[in-house]
């Protein structure tokens, strides 16, 4: 099986702070896998593992996509190589750019049989580009895969939903988004992280995609700001426990919160 798994390098969410004017900044924050990712690869390395092939790792993003640390993280967890699309303007991209971008690099990369992406991003968290790549490459694509396997060249999938588990068979190449109880990643062994810094790496820009890189770059910074901080309440409720619910109840229908 030819494998591409695409996965996002994100600020690392414990470095966040929040700046006096409400904004939350990353500056200064280690760039790290998203977590949410770290699925999405350890399930494509299994894979091929089991039936034979290879993975290839596939991102894009800013500058801080190309540190040799991030190289070896995600190259020391399976994949046979990577590619990344760095360009600053992917720094403000929103998520149909990014499902254009790397649709594009896929194309340029030839042919696959599957594409796999974690259920959304750490730092977002839209589950949306997994399911735009796939319509953009014109294959099946299906999000909140808990398990998936491979029999006699389709690929069976299960998809968790609210009220049930489906199961759906579908026939390559696919694109599939998958969710965190997947799998359990591995954590690399210092022979995986040693053999990481040989494996081969290609690195493209968005010229040479054949991508507008100016459409990118006029898009508009999205800003995150907390909750405005408010002063706590310090209400007490005593009583039995079921005239404390109805206190509370009564309470917050009253405050509007029900």
């Amino acid at each position: 099986m030819n494998i591409i798994v695409c996965y996002k390098f994100v600020p690392d969410p414990e470095d966040m702070q929040v700046k006096p004017d409400g904004k939350i900044s990353f500056e200064g924050a280690e760039w790290i896998i998203s977590d949410y990712d770290l699925m999405a690869i350890e399930t494509a390395v299994r894979l091929v593992e089991t039936h034979g092939g290879k993975v290839t790792a596939l991102s894009a993003g800013p500058q801080q996509l190309s540190s040799s640390k991030g190289k070896k993280d995600v190259l020391s967890r399976g994949p046979d190589e990577l590619v990344l699309v760095v360009d600053e303007a992917m720094q403000t991209a929103d998520t149909h750019q990014t499902a254009q971008v790397l649709a594009a690099a896929i194309r340029k990369m030839g042919e696959f049989d599957l594409v796999l992406f974690g259920e959304g991003s750490a730092d977002l968290y839209f589950q949306q580009v997994g399911l735009q790549v796939g319509e953009l490459l014109g294959v099946p694509v299906i999000n909140a895969v808990s398990k998936v396997s491979v029999e006699n060249g389709r690929l069976v999938v299960e998809r968790s939903t609210e009220e049930d588990v489906q199961v759906l068979e579908t026939s390559l190449p696919a694109a599939l988004a998958v969710t965190t109880d997947i799998c359990q990643p591995r954590l690399p062994s210092m022979k995986e992280i040693l053999k990481a810094g040989k494996k081969p790496v290609t690195e493209w820009s968005l010229a040479d995609l054949g991508l507008n890189v100016h459409a990118l770059r006029s898009s508009e910074v999205l800003v995150v700001r907390p909750p405005d901080q408010v002063e706590r309440k310090r209400i007490k409720l005593s009583g039995e426990p079921d005239q404390v619910v109805q206190q509370l109840l009564n309470y917050l229908s009253k405050e509007g919160v029900l």
